[in-house]
């Protein structure tokens, strides 16, 4: 294992569950978060001899700051962090508290990823989630005074009933905050969530598009570069551990149902908080499932994750048919273009990686 190296935390643990939210979370377990959070520690102990220097970090749940600080750090005190380590912690702005996050910067966090999802509280109630549009700003006061340079604020577009207006003032707002890094992403209908099993709040596609070139004009013109197709950043503040994910990098998961990809191998943990910290107790393996890719998918995963990206791809392998969804990106290399962003999907599954020249 060589070269830029991550690891990612799951926190499985929630106040309330968002009505689109399909992740590994749970609202009635906190019972679980202490033994949950020993057992990720020791599973941080049992492979910080195993890994490379981490370059990256991201904590991501569930909502990371409903567990305590001190504890939740104690878990990277064995780990090999880099010097410069890029190291993320995803916030709920209802949980954040000046303790908390002071707790967070001395312990080496660099970056706090905060979901605001909304600025307006009928949106917000149409998403089916809780927090206070209102404490956005405090929460913000609190990450800066404790020394963050880095905060990136997580929006979500297309909630029923949100009008082009009401978007607009999200956008607005969330601007004031003066983040480094915005991520702006259209709501998606997963299964098994009260979104999916109510058609009337589904988003309208034609409406989600409206509103993505809204953002992406709105952001570019504040001079924040999109970066990947749902990620905006102001200069030397893009996210280096989704770059991991996007440029087929390594990576080891912690906790439950975290994905690692390790020398071609993709793996995953179980699921329950109760499965993993019985696995670690015992000593057994945590892990629920495993994949390789041949050499050809491999190649063409590369490729259809990296035309996302700023990036972009050789543009051979881009065909005709989808030349006007890109634009050039630096010499042989194209992008896509504001039009592509809206349709990655279609340009994506139109790449042939065998017309790629070899590396």
């Amino acid at each position: 294992m060589t070269g830029n190296f991550g690891i990612y935390l799951h926190i499985p643990f929630c106040s309330h569950r968002c009505d689109y939210c399909a992740f590994a979370t749970w609202t009635d377990r906190h019972h679980l978060i202490e033994p949950y959070l020993l057992a990720c520690k020791k599973q941080a102990q049992t492979i910080s001899s195993e890994v490379p220097e981490i370059t990256s970090v991201f904590v991501g749940g569930g909502t990371p700051n409903l567990v305590p600080a001190t504890e939740l750090m104690a878990i990277f005190e064995d780990l090999p962090l880099a010097p410069n380590v890029e190291f993320t912690v995803e916030c709920n702005p209802d949980k954040v508290t000046e303790d908390q996050m002071r707790i967070y910067f001395q312990s080496g966090v660099t970056r706090i990823s905060m979901g605001v999802q909304s600025m307006i509280p009928e949106v917000l109630e149409s998403l089916g989630r809780e927090h206070n549009p209102q404490n956005v700003a405090a929460a913000v006061g609190h990450i800066r005074s404790a020394g963050f340079k880095k905060l990136n604020l997580d929006l979500i577009y297309g909630a029923a009933g949100e009008t082009m207006e009401q978007w607009q003032k999200s956008l607005e707002a969330a601007l004031q905050l003066g983040p480094d890094h915005i991520s702006a992403y259209a709501l998606t209908v997963e299964a098994g969530t009260p979104l999916a099993e109510d058609p009337d709040r589904h988003p309208d596609d034609d409406v989600q598009a409206d509103k993505y070139v809204m953002a992406d004009e709105m952001l570019s013109s504040q001079h924040y570069e999109n970066y990947e197709i749902s990620n905006w950043a102001l200069a030397d503040n893009q996210c280096q551990h989704n770059h991991l994910y996007w440029s087929q990098g390594e990576y080891l998961g912690l906790g439950v149902a975290a994905h690692s990809h390790i020398a071609g191998r993709r793996f995953w943990s179980v699921r329950t908080p109760e499965r993993f910290i019985k696995a670690i107790e015992s000593g057994d393996s945590t892990e629920a499932g495993t994949e390789t890719l041949n050499k050809e998918d491999w190649k063409l995963e590369g490729l259809q994750l990296a035309i996302r990206t700023s990036n972009g791809v050789p543009s051979e392998v881009v065909p005709e048919s989808v030349a006007h969804l890109v634009e050039q990106a630096g010499p042989g290399h194209v992008r896509l273009n504001q039009a592509g962003r809206l349709l990655a999907n279609e340009v994506a599954v139109r790449i042939e990686p065998s017309q790629s020249k070899p590396s």
